[in-house]
């Protein structure tokens, strides 16, 4: 009746895999333009751009600068937290974090503080910044995902 590892199954979660119409900063011809080579979704957009030469391959059939492509490719792999999800995988990525690898091994009160210097820089606002529990669920996530 019980798996026979329990620790794994605890520890491993099931990273998320968005519409491609969800990911920000795409403007709807970039959708439309991903949609159009068959990229629905989030997780196809990491398998089919998984290396550098699949990306400038992307890039050029698109018609798009590489940066764009990087730029989708690293918000699209914090997108798979699923507590970051497309709600904050841009926030992070503007926060300097531009990968899941990254963040697993980010301290949780060096991230949580670049964040809220991020929102009061940007917005004068500190009230929208993500508390240090959920920036820490963040990392604990991508710890179990890499893992």
């Amino acid at each position: 009746m019980f798996p026979k590892h329990p620790q794994a199954s605890l520890n491993k979660i099931q990273s998320c895999d968005w519409s491609i119409g969800e990911l920000p900063g795409l403007s709807p011809e970039e959708q439309s333009q991903l949609l159009n080579c068959g990229i629905t979704t989030t997780g196809i957009l990491i398998n089919q751009a998984n290396n550098p030469a699949a990306r400038v391959a992307l890039s050029t059939k698109l018609k798009v600068n590489l940066n764009y492509i990087n730029k989708w490719i690293a918000l699209a792999d914090l997108a798979r937290i699923p507590s970051v999800g497309v709600q904050y995988c841009g926030l992070l990525l503007h926060a300097g974090v531009a990968s899941v690898a990254q963040l697993k091994n980010t301290p949780t009160h060096r991230l949580h503080k670049q964040i809220l210097r991020l929102q009061v820089a940007t917005m004068q606002r500190r009230d929208l910044c993500p508390t240090v529990e959920l920036v820490q669920q963040w990392i604990q996530q991508a710890q179990r995902i890499m893992s």
